[in-house]
């Protein structure tokens, strides 16, 4: 097992793989640093003096810069170092091209929608329109999954629907109307009350035209028993979903959205990535992954930004960071606070040091696509999407956005699921055997003596597998969760 790291041969710093106990001498560049103190796993110790006001460097680039000398062999962390990220900032495109050769494409074992479309799961999707109606979306589920022999029924719950206003008003449809349209379901029944700002009526035009097979509505107060009457549509649609086989499908259909939270300080050796590594292969042949939480770019988004494939995409990526900086000015808000008590405690310093551990899981494709919240992709490639960083709300907005599953990396875990199978993968193997019951894929072998390759390929084809219905454990645990973007008041 690996001692320590350092991630990039500028660094200033190493990261602690294992605690190193005050007075161990570490091997550096043919020289001996010693510890000066105990370095926490996942934790930095500067490797050279690093005077105050000096850029910290890794990744080979500043993560901030000291607040006070730093000798050769401490640990360097919140209590010594601060961000060096400013306001609203003013960009230049200087591109950077990227060479993929293009790959022979995999397949998996899917569905094919008559739309078109391809899903990777066969369920019958409740959604509710407001809140009222959530627990009505619960007891339909529980009763039709005792009662009928089929794949899962699952009813997802929100708090919106009414009592909103503009934007937000506006989000909560659009987000609805994504999931109603999202192929990994074979059936679904909207429910809505009836006097509701977004009502079925209303909803309509969001969803667009639709299969009048596969998507039933009912306004309970329509109705003299909603129980018995949503149980009709629900046989009537599971009988309409039941005509679906899985069949051979080109991996260049299949759409994945990048996500990490609780991140630690090995999220951007090990986790991250590899997962850049999976959406290189999977975007060599010809797919589509997503990466969101645009917070959690700030301090790195210039490589983003040199990375699409053209000025116009640039000038997109550009207002998708400042709109989202304007966000938390608007309410008053520090724009760079971000990272968590956990991630701290894990090793991340500042929000610089997690952005550039985050946009690992990017790989290195050309950007092609810029996704405001709530739009759904239409091309092949590596796009970004318009999304805070919260685990549940980030994640919703990727499987509205098309993504058939979301690949979750996190140092910390954490049992949640999204409307779409949710991968987790670890950044250490401790929380891999610790919580085996929440990771899927345990990326912490790469601390050992995996090789990155080898990982990204094994990850590949894990995830091919659950493209072709292997459930993940949230899915096993029956865990499925959604939330929408809510900016403004509450009438």
């Amino acid at each position: 097992m690996k001692e320590y790291i350092r991630i990039h041969e500028k660094d200033n710093v190493l990261v602690a793989v294992k605690e190193i106990a005050a007075g161990e001498k570490v091997a550096i560049d043919k020289t001996e640093v010693e510890a000066l103190e105990t370095i926490p796993a996942g934790h930095k110790m500067a490797v050279s003096k690093i005077r105050k006001g000096d850029e910290i460097i890794k990744y080979g680039s500043c993560i901030g810069n000291a607040t006070k000398d730093i000798p050769a062999g401490t640990w360097v962390h919140t209590h010594n170092v601060k961000t060096a990220l400013g306001d609203l900032l003013e960009y230049t495109y200087s591109p950077v091209q990227t060479q993929m050769e293009p790959m022979e494409a995999a397949s998996f074992m899917g569905y094919r929608r008559p739309d078109g479309k391809v899903g990777i799961r066969n369920d019958i999707w409740i959604i509710p329109t407001v809140g009222c109606v959530n627990a009505v979306a619960a007891s339909l589920a529980k009763t039709a999954n005792k009662k009928f022999n089929t794949d899962a029924i699952i009813a997802f719950h929100h708090p919106y629907g009414c009592s909103q206003m503009g934007e937000d008003e506006d989000n909560t449809r659009k987000i609805l109307a994504d999931l109603i349209n999202h192929p990994n379901a074979g059936g679904v029944l909207v429910l809505g009350l009836g006097c509701e700002n977004s009502n079925i009526d209303v909803l309509k035009p969001y969803i667009g035209e639709y299969d009048a097979d596969r998507v039933r509505f009912l306004v309970c107060q329509d109705v003299e028993d909603e129980m018995e009457t949503g149980m009709v549509l629900l046989e009537e649609l599971i009988s309409y979903a039941s005509g679906f086989r899985r069949e051979q499908i080109s991996i260049s259909k299949l759409i994945v959205g990048l996500k990490c939270g609780g991140s630690d300080g090995f999220s951007g050796i090990t986790a991250n990535p590899v997962v850049g590594k999976f959406s290189d292969l999977l975007i060599r042949q010809g797919g589509t992954a997503i990466l969101t939480e645009v917070p959690e770019m700030f301090g790195a988004e210039t490589f983003l930004m040199n990375r699409c494939e053209n000025e116009a995409l640039f000038e997109k990526t550009v207002k998708l960071i400042n709109d989202f900086k304007q966000y938390y000015k608007d309410n008053n808000q520090t724009i760079y606070e971000n990272p968590s008590p956990g991630n701290k405690k894990g090793g991340i310093t500042t929000l610089e040091d997690k952005s550039l551990g985050c946009i690992q899981k990017s790989g290195s494709a050309q950007v092609k696509g810029v996704l405001s919240y709530g739009e759904t992709v239409k091309e092949c490639g590596l796009h970004l999407l318009s999304a805070p960083g919260n685990d549940l709300v980030a994640s919703t907005a990727l499987a509205a956005s098309g993504a058939h599953l979301v690949l979750f990396t996190t140092g910390r875990g954490t049992p949640f699921a999204s409307p779409v199978p949710t991968v987790k993968i670890s950044s250490n193997s401790m929380l891999a055997g610790k919580k085996h019951n929440w990771i899927d894929f345990d990326a912490g072998v790469l601390l050992k003596d995996k090789e990155m390759e080898e990982t990204a390929k094994a990850l590949f084809d894990y995830i091919v597998s659950v493209a072709s219905g292997e459930k993940v454990c949230s899915e096993e645990a029956g865990f499925q969760d959604m939330a929408i973007f809510k900016k403004g008041v509450t009438l």
